[in-house]
């Protein structure tokens, strides 16, 4: 009776990041550049991959997915963040902090079905080099990236409507820059005990399962790399994997550390959300193109060619 006489939430107020009262321009010019770069680093990286044709392989492919999620996963939290960061509105609707929270799991979800399949494409690619434009064809490659879309829709399904079905009627103060789970479910009214269990066991499986996933690839990859006999040809696969072995290290710790913590710390959350929505996703780019020579080159002739058209345009 009590909860259906309550008043329901309609909106909630986001209180930003603890303990940086007074420093909002600050951290506003701080954060910018930082979400600019993301932006301009995986639309480079996008471009580069769909307009040059030596990019048209597998691993490219899935880098491609990866800069779009990458560039949507920032999209989620960042422009808010920034436009109160500004001095302007910290309100959030309802439904938009129900959309916030869905697609905040849903691409970051992605992401780990991602970094699997791309060490899948690694292990395929080492292991059974003479059976890879097989096994990998494109018939292959778009089933595994619309299966990355539809399992990030089903985890993050589950996660939504376990945070959502529970009655907001009271506190609407979110202490935190954006809704998220941890932060929404103290508001409840209601024992949100069991939404806790479910949704700990649904995020740490999801990443357990994906890690052992990437962790037996590589595992065989290192075996098959060590029977190479050839220094080069060693030097040459194992620079291949190591641009994707450092950006699942960027991407687990965060998730570890916020999601998977026995006694969360509010701070130590909002410091590695911080660097999972503004730092991760600009990682990507610079791992995967200073690392990468294929990569490189193509950026360098779209540049060329970028120069050329003014020039041609003048004559």
């Amino acid at each position: 009776m009590e909860v259906k006489n309550c008043s329901v939430v309609t909106e909630f107020i986001l209180l930003g990041i603890p303990h940086t009262e007074g420093l909002e321009m600050v951290l506003f010019v701080l954060f910018l550049p930082f979400y600019a770069c993301t932006l301009l680093g995986n639309v480079s990286i996008l471009v580069a991959v769909i307009s040059s044709a030596c990019l048209h392989t597998p691993m490219y492919f899935f880098l491609g997915n990866l800069s779009v999620f990458d560039m949507g996963f920032s999209s989620v939290t960042c422009p808010k963040m920034l436009l109160y960061l500004m001095g302007l509105s910290r309100l959030i609707s309802y439904k938009h902090c129900v959309s916030q929270l869905f697609f905040f799991h849903f691409l970051g979800s992605i992401e780990c079905f991602l970094y699997t399949v791309m060490a899948y494409d690694r292990f395929t690619a080492i292991c059974y080099p003479l059976q890879y434009t097989v096994i990998m064809n494109p018939r292959i490659c778009v089933a595994l990236a619309v299966g990355t879309w539809l399992l990030g829709c089903i985890h993050s399904s589950i996660l939504t409507s376990l945070t959502f079905t529970l009655p907001y009627c009271g506190p609407n103060e979110v202490d935190h820059f954006f809704c998220d789970i941890p932060a929404l479910l103290p508001l409840a009214y209601a024992d949100t005990s069991w939404a806790q269990r479910v949704s700990f066991t649904n995020v740490g499986l999801v990443s357990l399962v994906c890690f052992l996933l990437i962790i037996l690839s590589y595992t065989r990859i290192t075996v098959s790399i060590l029977s190479i006999r050839t220094t080069e040809g060693r030097r040459r696969a194992f620079s291949t994997c190591s641009a994707h072995l450092i950006a699942i290290l960027c991407a687990y710790g965060p998730i570890i550390t916020v999601y998977l913590q026995p006694t969360p710390n509010p701070m130590l959350g909002t410091v590695v959300q911080i660097l999972m929505n503004l730092v991760g996703p600009m990682l990507n780019p610079l791992i995967y193109t200073l690392r990468n020579k294929e990569v490189k080159t193509a950026l360098k002739t779209i540049l060329h060619r970028a120069r050329q058209i003014p020039v041609s345009k003048s004559r």
